[in-house]
């Protein structure tokens, strides 16, 4: 029996996305995504839809562990891959994605992606974010030249020559790649690759971003987190005093919510279930749900005195995509019903294998993308007449893009000195 041709896909999350499209490209948008009925709006709902499902699903299968991705690297890396996909494999993709193609069109989900990180890549004086995608080609594969086109196009997706039956010099060749587009941050992406590949996506995004309201690296101590009832760690607490920040305490959903921003054009949402109520926070998790934290985050009521004491923390997740999104109906891609034919003549190309890896690093400046893991948390010891968060149990994180209203990084920190 002939075997099949295996194509591997690898996503990096380090506050992290790609590019997508189909058709001829229209060259980058102007300006940042932020008006009314631009591209990159179009596709937020879906986008943050895409994010709970994946969500949801990674929390049933791993209680009681961190949780830590991003949406948007995963999203915009399938939406690239549609590009050459056909039939029901490419609806599988878009629908699984959560994208209605009753209501969108496939060219307008693509100039949405392209807007979107054309937007997230504009240079900023107090942000760093760098997004890219590369693909790592064997000499004897025969691209299509439509597939080429786009991908160069929406994506800006680099070619590189690879020799798959020297499997440890491919391998050599992406980590060293990542390593450089990463700054160092991650070193070792991929190992043991078949001598059956024949191609190779990497998605990447690096992200540094400095908060608004620094803290002061002398006031960090360390301090009890408690994992569970019968499990405390010691954390280091990262304390500001009478600093104003955004902050709520729901009277519907058992939860806090504090807004933290960066300079620049993202923010984080921190939220933190009442003691054991975990489990009930995370069944109103939706988009509509964050989207109403969002909103009232924004209301003068809601900005007011804090003491704070938020752990310094870095957490990474890294999951096989290949086993969890067939659960979301992104079959076909991973079988040898896979319809790719948009990519190359060549048949049996199918997704053999595909690895999403997300870092973070949170400490008192700010955040980055790093390979370690740590999580800092948020404290707060009662004051008379003051507002109190207590970060010291089991909390939630969303990242999100203030322009483009898309999330990219969701997380769950259940331990922190846990990588």
């Amino acid at each position: 029996m002939r075997r099949a041709h295996r194509l591997l896909l690898v996503l990096l999350g380090l506050l992290a996305l790609s590019r997508g499209g189909r058709g001829q490209a229209d060259g980058p948008p102007e300006g940042p995504g932020t008006e009314e009925g631009s591209p990159s709006l179009s596709i937020a709902p879906s986008n943050t839809a895409f994010a709970f499902n994946f969500y949801h699903l990674v929390a049933s299968l791993n209680p009681g562990s961190n949780i830590f991705f991003s949406p948007l690297s995963i999203s915009a890396a399938y939406a690239m891959l549609a590009l050459g996909a056909r039939a029901d494999t490419w609806a599988q993709i878009l629908q699984g994605l959560a994208f209605n193609l009753t209501d969108m069109s496939e060219p307008d989900i693509h100039r949405g992606f392209q807007h979107l990180l054309h937007t997230l890549n504009l240079p900023h004086d107090k942000m760093e974010a760098r997004v890219g995608s590369a693909l790592f080609l064997s000499q004897d594969l025969q691209l299509r030249p439509q597939f080429l086109n786009d991908t160069a196009a929406f994506y800006g997706s680099r070619l590189f020559p690879a020799d798959f039956l020297d499997s440890e010099g491919t391998t050599q060749l992406i980590n060293n790649h990542v390593k450089e587009e990463t700054q160092g941050k991650i070193d070792s992406l991929v190992s043991r690759l078949s001598t059956d590949t024949v191609m190779v996506l990497v998605n990447y995004i690096y992200f540094k971003g400095r908060w608004e309201e620094p803290f002061n690296p002398s006031k960090t101590t360390p301090q009890d987190f408690h994992v569970d009832a019968n499990t405390v760690v010691k954390v280091p607490m990262m304390i500001q005093y009478w600093n104003d920040h955004w902050y709520l305490h729901d009277r519907h959903v058992p939860c806090s919510v504090l807004r933290l921003d960066y300079q620049g054009r993202a923010r984080a949402l921190f939220i933190l279930p009442n003691s054991g109520k975990m489990a009930q926070v995370e069944e109103v998790l939706t988009p509509e749900m964050l989207h109403r934290w969002n909103s009232l985050l924004q209301k003068r009521a809601y900005y007011r005195k804090v003491r704070l004491q938020l752990p310094k923390f870095s957490i990474s997740g890294s999951y096989s995509l290949d086993e969890l999104l067939p659960r979301l109906g992104i079959r076909d891609l991973f079988s040898r019903q896979a319809n790719l034919s948009g990519i190359t003549a060549q048949r049996d190309l199918l997704v053999s294998k595909s690895v999403h890896k997300a870092v973070l690093d949170v400490d008192e400046a700010g955040t980055e993308a790093a390979a370690a893991t740590k999580v800092s948390l948020t404290f707060f010891s009662a004051m008379r007449n003051s507002h109190i968060l207590k970060f010291n149990r089991p909390f939630l994180v969303a990242i999100l893009s203030t322009d483009t209203q898309s999330i990219l990084f969701l997380g769950k920190i259940v331990n922190p000195t846990k990588p």
